[in-house]
């Protein structure tokens, strides 16, 4: 799609009706027909008797009936459990009615045990395929419908994702343009499909706040693709007829408002067969089983057509801020589809940061606000646009992105929930070349970091919006971040002043990536300074190596980023019995992540350094395997993101899946390298120490100081943090199972941990004793002692040169250890000291220090 614009379909029915004569598409999370967004508003139909039976259907009058009633009641799709008819399809189209087909098999049996029997299925569901001869009113295809959680448990989940690839690749093989799904419920929620064209769920919830909360998980694991609610429902017997009709009305209203792509209720009809048997002791249709209509049915179509609920007065004003430089490559299709947005209430300000091309004359074709500056960079163009802003809210978008049309009422409605700010996800348009799109996968992108489906600790800076005096109460963004950055400093002050972020998945923009290897290069690059200009602003945010550790979890745009390696666990209750099973992903540390950190690349350096020596004295020679096993462990890092990305991305959308595999490869090698260029280039290096330097004896210590106005320990210690977080240093609190109050780090290697007691002396009166000792990491002392014990051992070899060199390294690594506890001492002795300090005279003045091993 080269264009935004996504209006309504609308309820036509009638077999000329020209929205069946062009495929249907999928644009971000929405189906799309001749650039028309397509909201399905289904139901289940069928079957009425046994599969492969004449009744199965029932007869074309009594089929054209219920489709007319269907029509007339503003449905526009049905969802059929097994392979109709042509004649059935037909008539589906006649009506103006989509059709998303089940394809059915022997799912409910360990049918993966029987060789013969998965053949048979795979070749069965691309015949059927191969029969519907790519009929217009097909919607898409159902390859499964819930797979029984026992089944899977069974099988493993690993052979199930590998089967259905399977049938997805030889069905769309059948018919490339059709769309595929596999129906998922949430007891086998953990399966992970990414290949498949959109993604279905059946829920029944019987209360719609849960059913509004469990949605935006589910959007989160469909990432990029379209959400289904593909059954939705409620017996009317065991309820009552009324409490049908309210029910249903309101979760067809909250799967809209969330953003989803379409809803089915099950069902239409009373009157259906499972396993072919009738099943007489449910009511879950819309009507019953002689015909007439129940509540929900009027109840439904209300639900389904009342589509301006999104923007129910009253709306805020929304200021929308494009700032560009440069950018008149993609400006002309952000600005052309800001047009577009479904919104009752906005203006859009586009700030130019001093451009010297076309820019100012393309913005000048379209009623928006110019404001032209000087090159200032990104973040002063920003708060300008914030200035001029007349909206309650701002929202900032990227001049080489372009928003869906339901961008701003997504948005609005997750700002009623009391957010100070909010965003969503960054999608790649389905034009870009098929290099954009292995970038798309890489390493390094715009992501968003969730601390649950909707609570946000980062949003990027192409995709947020904020309240306009939230901003203003900052100070608006800080002006040292030209070109990226400032939308990791914004959200963390904002945060920081007790405002809360909030994250809409269905508050799409779709985002160009970068399209050549240099301009990736300089992208990454770019990003390493400002991880370099961040650290400096806030280095308690930042551990010893110099890497922001996220509270939440980190998306892309096919859900959450996955650890190179660590095997994931499947929350699965006793015996395979929890009703809403999920999948847990490895929790991201050192050793996990170290072949994607920058790092890497120096340990490979150092590494190679040694070996080089080892042509001299060979005992060296030892480091070819350790530098074999890191190399090995960065190229398969590499290897494993490449694999994942082409099987992320749907293969028969690729021209050349053979060059996106090797372009992946490449750039999951080039992210580290980049960032570790611009890291270096200004200063965040993993020698760097943060601490006051005066140099002390290091071992352990005792501080005491008096108070004449009591303060609780606790308090006393958030005071003492505060301090050492206002001298830009690392503190890490302790934990429940921890002897130790805080350790404060001013490196890699070394650190200092501290306890408090405070004794009560009456009428006010405390004595704070803070104990301090040092602690060494195991790094530090292995690489110290191991480096000492190899410039010993190559002395007496008589290998002068390299007796030398490494008795250098070793003597700057442990003066590097050393440093850093002495360091780290100083400065909390020199912060404690600065707390309840006594005016002159009174016995608290000063601080008492005992000195010696404790």
């Amino acid at each position: 799609m080269s264009t935004l614009q996504i209006d309504r379909l609308p309820f036509a029915n009638g077999g000329d009706n020209p929205f069946f004569l062009t495929p249907l598409q999928i644009l971000g999370k929405a189906f799309v027909q001749r650039q028309h967004k397509l909201y399905v508003n289904g139901v289940t139909y069928g079957p009425f008797g046994p599969c492969e039976s004449p009744s199965e259907y029932k007869n074309t009058d009594s089929v054209k009936r219920d489709f007319e009633v269907m029509a007339s009641f503003g449905f526009n799709a049905i969802r059929t459990y097994t392979v109709p008819p042509s004649w059935l399809l037909d008539l589906a189209q006649e009506q103006g009615l989509r059709v998303m087909i089940g394809l059915p098999w022997e799912q409910h049996v360990t049918f993966l045990d029987d060789r013969n029997m998965s053949r048979g299925i795979v070749a069965r569901v691309a015949n059927a395929v191969s029969a519907c001869q790519q009929h217009p009113a097909i919607l898409g295809y159902a390859i499964g419908n819930e797979i029984p959680s026992p089944i899977v448990r069974w099988h493993g989940a690993a052979r199930i994702q590998h089967f259905l690839r399977a049938l997805y690749e030889e069905a769309k093989d059948r018919d490339p343009r059709a769309l595929f799904t596999y129906v998922n419920y949430p007891s086998t929620e953990y399966l992970e499909l990414p290949f498949l064209d959109f993604l279905s769920f059946n829920v029944y919830l019987e209360s719609s706040e849960k059913l509004a909360a469990y949605l935006p998980r589910l959007h989160n694991q469909a990432g990029d693709r379209p959400l289904v609610v593909a059954e939705i429902g409620l017996d009317s017997r065991r309820n009552g007829e009324l409490r049908q009709a309210d029910l249903l009305a309101e979760q067809v209203k909250i799967a809209h408002d969330a953003g989803s792509a379409g809803t089915f209720v099950f069902a239409w009809t009373d009157e259906w067969y499972r396993g072919g048997a009738p099943v007489e002791d449910w009511d879950f249709g819309l009507t019953r089983r002689d015909g007439w209509h129940k509540q929900a049915l009027a109840s439904v179509a209300n639900a389904v057509r009342a589509e301006a609920h999104l923007q129910s007065p009253p709306v805020p004003k929304i200021s929308v801020v494009v700032c560009t430089y440069n950018g008149a490559r993609y400006l002309s299709k952000c600005l052309s589809a800001l047009e577009e947005i479904d919104y009752p209430d906005y203006e859009v300000i586009v700030v130019d940061d001093g451009s010297t091309d076309s820019t100012a004359d393309i913005v000048r074709r379209y009623d928006v606000r110019l404001i032209r500056t000087e090159n200032c960079g990104l973040s002063s163009a920003r708060t300008t646009g914030l200035h001029a802003a007349r909206g309650h809210i701002v929202a900032y978008i990227d001049d080489d992105a372009y928003p869906d049309s339901d961008w701003l009422k997504h948005l609005k409605m997750t700002f009623d929930a009391g957010y100070a700010g909010v965003g969503g996800p960054n999608i790649p348009p389905p034009e870009d070349s098929d290099f954009s799109k292995c970038v798309a996968h890489a390493p390094g992108g715009p992501i968003h970091v969730l601390l649950s489906d909707t609570d946000a600790e980062h949003l990027p800076g192409c995709n947020m919006a904020f309240r306009r005096d939230a901003l203003l109460a900052i100070g608006g963004f800080d002006p040292q971040f030209r070109a990226a950055g400032d939308d990791v400093d914004v959200c963390w002050r904002v945060q920081e002043n007790g405002g809360k972020l909030g994250f809409d998945a269905a508050a799409i923009v779709f985002h160009h990536r970068r399209g050549t290897f240099s301009a990736y290069w300089k992208q990454q690059k770019g990003y390493g300074k400002a991880e370099a200009l961040l650290e400096r602003k806030w280095p308690y945010k930042y551990n010893a190596v110099g890497h922001h550790t996220w509270a939440g979890r980190v998306y892309n745009s096919r859900g959450i980023t996955p650890i190179w390696w660590g095997r994931s666990r499947i929350y699965q209750g006793t015996w395979g019995t929890a009703g809403y099973q999920k999948l847990y992903h490895p929790t991201a540390t050192l050793l996990r992540e170290f072949p994607l950190l920058p790092e890497s690349y120096l340990g490979i350096l150092f590494l190679t350094g040694l070996s080089l020596l080892g042509l001299i004295w060979q005992p060296l020679l030892w480091a070819l395997p350790v530098l074999a096993i890191l190399m090995g462990a960065v190229l398969f890092q590499a290897f494993a993101g490449a694999a994942r990305a082409s099987s992320t991305e749907r293969r028969f959308s690729l021209q050349h899946p053979i060059r996106y595999f090797a372009n992946s490869f490449l750039l999951h090698l080039l992210h580290p390298l980049a960032r570790l260029t611009g890291r270096l280039q200004y200063g965040l290096h993993p020698w760097r120490i943060r601490c006051a330097w005066p140099m002390r004896i290091v071992r352990s210590q005792v501080v005491s100081s008096w108070a004449t106005e009591w303060k609780a320990p606790e308090d006393r210690l958030r005071s003492l943090q505060s301090a050492l977080h206002a001298a830009r240093l690392t503190v890490v609190p302790g934990g429940d199972f921890d002897n130790w109050d805080l350790e404060v780090q001013c490196g890699v290697f070394a650190a200092v941990r501290t306890r408090l007691v405070v004794e009560e002396h009456g009428m006010g009166r405390q004595m704070a004793r803070l104990k301090l000792w040092p602690r060494y990491s195991w790094s530090g002392v292995l690489v110290s002692a191991g480096l000492t014990a190899l410039a010993v051992a190559a002395g007496l070899d008589h290998a002068t040169g390299p007796a030398i060199v490494l008795g250098l390294i070793s003597a700057v690594a442990t003066f590097r250890v050393l440093s850093e506890c002495s360091s780290a001492m100083s400065s909390v002795l020199q912060s404690f000291a600065d707390l309840d300090r006594e005016p002159s005279g009174t016995p608290g003045d000063g601080i008492a220090a005992k000195a010696g091993a404790r």
